[in-house]
Order: structure tokens, then sequence, then C-alpha cells
């Protein structure tokens, strides 16, 4: 039983990562339909934001909130130059462009600061453990679970109280409609980045915080975890995107758990598995949006 309870709080800790991922690509996907493949780069430049306020001398305190702020404009600067241009075109210019912003960041990283895997200086207390009778809980996954969740509380207050927020809901339903009541396209498109960039700032300190490492291609297995996720959970889904992070998290830490050691390499293939047979069941995802099939931005 504890063994059992170990491992539910490590996959509740894993599955809020990619539940915070793959909200931040629901997010632009409900209002424009687009799938952003630069999600995860925007985690690396946490990564590395973190990397060098450490070798700067700042405190983890004090470089994680420096580093997510960062990871917001940079997802601004993202959607002004690279996305607001291309906004009208197909969905697959949309796809192709995230794709050339991920490559051209990934080979910036490579190029200008390095392709190897850097360090990251993080306090001790994030190496230290709490003991529960059998059980071990890093201080790292306390603090990934409580902050995942206060993220989650606070961004359903803000898409549910605020103007903008409201706004946004309203994008995700019928864009053509929310403009013609009012919505201003580039103030709710531009908040949308910076939300999915704040998302993916806090992803990415988690992240780090767990390996003490960032390198050019960190973001890109996280990101397209949180892809399959966002999927399983309903594309284009708010709620479905959470529900999916923490059923891929679930997923895939149990089975490193229970399967026997001789079916361990096929790991990953038997988590898609079980992904595709829920998608057999529920076809539009476990919470499916509400406007599958819509035409967006």
């Amino acid at each position: 039983m504890e063994i059992f309870i170990q491992q539910t709080i490590n996959a509740v800790s894993l599955g809020g990562t990619y539940a915070l991922l793959a909200l931040g690509l629901a997010i632009i996907f409900s209002i424009m339909g687009m799938i952003n493949f630069a999600h995860g780069e925007l985690m690396t430049i946490t990564g590395y934001t973190l990397m060098y306020c450490g070798i700067a001398g700042f405190p983890f305190i004090i470089a994680a909130p420096i580093a997510i702020t960062i990871a917001i404009l940079a997802a601004l600067i993202m959607e002004r130059v690279a996305f607001r241009p291309v906004r009208n075109s197909s969905g697959a210019t949309m796809l192709v462009t995230s794709f050339a912003v991920a490559v051209i960041l990934q080979t910036l990283f490579q190029n200008l600061i390095s392709p190897r895997s850097q360090a990251v200086i993080l306090p001790d207390m994030l190496a230290q453990s709490i003991h529960f009778g059998g059980l071990s809980i890093g201080i790292n996954q306390i603090l990934s679970i409580s902050i995942t969740l206060t993220i989650l509380v606070i961004l359903n207050w803000f898409l549910r109280k605020t103007i903008l927020g409201m706004a946004m809901r309203a994008a995700a339903e019928d864009f053509s409609v929310a403009r013609l009541m009012g919505a201003r396209a580039n103030a709710v498109i531009a908040g949308a980045f910076a939300i999915s960039g704040a998302l993916a700032g806090v992803a990415g300190v988690l992240w780090v915080a767990q390996r003490a490492s960032v390198d050019p291609l960190m973001g890109f297995i996280p990101v397209l975890k949180a892809f399959i996720a966002a999927i399983l959970g309903g594309l284009g889904s708010l709620t479905g995107a959470v529900a999916g992070g923490f059923a891929l998290g679930f997923i895939e830490i149990y089975l490193a758990a229970y399967l026997p050691d001789h079916i361990q390499p096929y790991r990953e293939a038997l988590a898609l598995g079980i992904v595709i047979f829920l998608l057999l069941l529920r076809p539009h995802g476990l919470v499916p949006a509400f406007n599958v099939g819509r035409e967006k931005v």
C-alpha cells in the first residue's frame, strides 16, 4: 500500500507538469486553432534564465519569478513577430510557422549557449525529502503539486471572473461572435499567449527543479507529452487538457512502477497504446471541447 501511495504522489507531480503544459497548448488552440510546437522552447528559455540567474548569484526564490516573466515576454514576442502575420493563414501555415520558430530557437540555444546540458544551481532544500512512515516525499514534489494546484485555481478564477478571461472563453467558443460583442482580437490572443508563456514558465521551473540541468532540447519531450495529453483530454478543452495531463502522468508512473522488468523497454509503446485505447472509447477526448470542428481565427 505504501508503494502505491508513493507512486500516486509521483504521478500527481508528473501529471501536474504535463497538465500545465497541455493547458498552455489548449488555450492557444481553443482560440486560434493552432498547435504551438514552439511551446517547449519557452520551457527551455525558462531553464536558461534560471541558469544565468544562478551564475549571477540570485537566490532561487527570486530567479524563478524572473524566469517565468522572461517566458511570458518571450511568448508575447513570439506571438507578435511570428504568429500575428500569419494569423489569417491556413492551419498548415501556422503549424509550419510554429515548427520553424521551435527549430530557430533550438539552433540559437545550441550555437549561442551550448549544445550540451548545463547545470542549474538549485537550493539544497529541493534535494531533501520528508518521511512519513515508509513514504519518502521530495520537497520538490510537494512544491510541484502545491504550485500546480494553486495555478489551476487562479487560472480558473481568472477565466471566469475577469473581463479578459471571459473574453478569452467567449473567443474559444466562437471567435467571430466574440469580436462582434466587442472583444479585441489582438488583446485576447496576446493574453492567451501571455498565459501560455506563464504556464510554460512554471512548468519549466518545476522541470528544472527535478533535473537540475538545462539543454537546448529540454522542452521537446515534455511538450510532445503535453500534446498527447491535450488530445487525450479533448483538444481545445481546457478542462480536458488538465484531465489528460494528469491521466498521462498516472499512466506513465504506474507502468514504470508495476510492469515486469522484461517489459519495461516497451513502456512508452504501452503508454501510447493505452492512450489510443482511451481515444477509441472517447474519440473526442475525456472532456470534449464544446466547439469541436468550429472554425477559429
